[in-house]
């Protein structure tokens, strides 16, 4: 399994969007734009339950996460991964509500009946270019 270093704890906890790569039934790649962010070992992501991208992540756990800077078009990470834990609940709402306090810089609004989805991704290559 492949680490995360320092410089790409600072990509993925910053204000950069990343691309999350699931795959469809039929085994074709999906790519959606979403927030990221990081604890020591796995990359995180943040989603509704139901989504494509949640029923996609539930069946195939394989993913990928990239990362551009936002001020560096030159400086990103590629992270290919498992999805090795799916959190709903008070942590998945905290999760959401960080987030969106540090790309929107306000407190998340949650939508009436949304469960949210925490994705615990287990990183196995990472790619780096800065």
């Amino acid at each position: 399994m492949a680490s995360l270093e320092p410089d790409d704890l600072e990509l993925l906890r910053g204000e950069n969007y990343a691309w999350f790569v699931t795959l469809d039934p039929d085994g074709s790649p999906v790519a959606s734009i979403t927030w990221v962010d990081a604890d020591e070992r796995h990359v995180l992501i943040n989603t509704a339950e139901g989504r494509r991208k949640d029923r996609n992540a539930a069946r195939d756990p394989r993913v990928v996460v990239a990362v551009q800077a936002f001020d560096d078009a030159y400086r990103w990470i590629s992270v290919e991964g498992i999805v090795e834990e799916r959190v709903t609940g008070s942590e998945a709402e905290a999760h959401i509500d960080a987030l969106s306090r540090r790309y929107d810089h306000e407190p998340w609004t949650p939508a009436p009946g949304q469960v949210r989805v925490l994705f615990r991704i287990r990183p196995k290559n990472i790619v780096r270019y800065d």
